[in-house]
């Protein structure tokens, strides 16, 4: 009996570090944008969201704040985007949930490698970071 729970605690660890990409909050939509509040944003943190995309596809992003600049990218590289994993948070640098790559915060605009998050235009207006809708929905395929 007990063989057969550590299998079955085996089976479900594995399982739950397959998982697909997760779901955050979705963004606030004005009209055919996407608004984030830049207030809201803790300095050199990804701040995370996921839009929905026809009702069937999640397509998750992350905007920063980096010396008062603010920056989006999509959650995927081109290297591992196809495992559908996304990136996350760890120590000051965002890291490939695909293969462990870590880019720091202070060296994510330049892009540096293959496993860099894909940049997300996006312009900032009246204290919030504006990105269109569109320009979400161009990397659909990523995710």
């Amino acid at each position: 009996m007990k063989r057969i729970s550590y299998i079955i605690f085996l089976v479900v660890l594995f399982l739950a570090s397959c998982a697909k990409q997760p779901n955050y909050p979705e963004p606030e939509r004005i009209g055919s944008d996407v608004v984030i509040n830049i207030s809201s944003l803790k300095p050199a943190t990804p701040e995370f969201f996921t839009y929905h995309y026809n009702k069937s596809r999640n397509i998750n992003f992350f905007v920063i704040n980096i010396d008062g600049k603010i920056f989006s990218y999509f959650d995927a590289c081109e290297r591992c985007y196809h495992k559908k994993l996304g990136y996350r948070f760890d120590n000051g640098n965002v890291v490939c949930r695909a293969c462990n790559i870590r880019l720091p915060i202070s060296e994510i605009e330049k892009g540096l490698g293959s496993c860099a998050p894909i940049k997300l235009e996006g312009h900032v207006k009246d204290g919030k970071y504006f990105i269109s809708a569109s320009t979400i929905e161009s990397k659909v395929d990523k995710f």
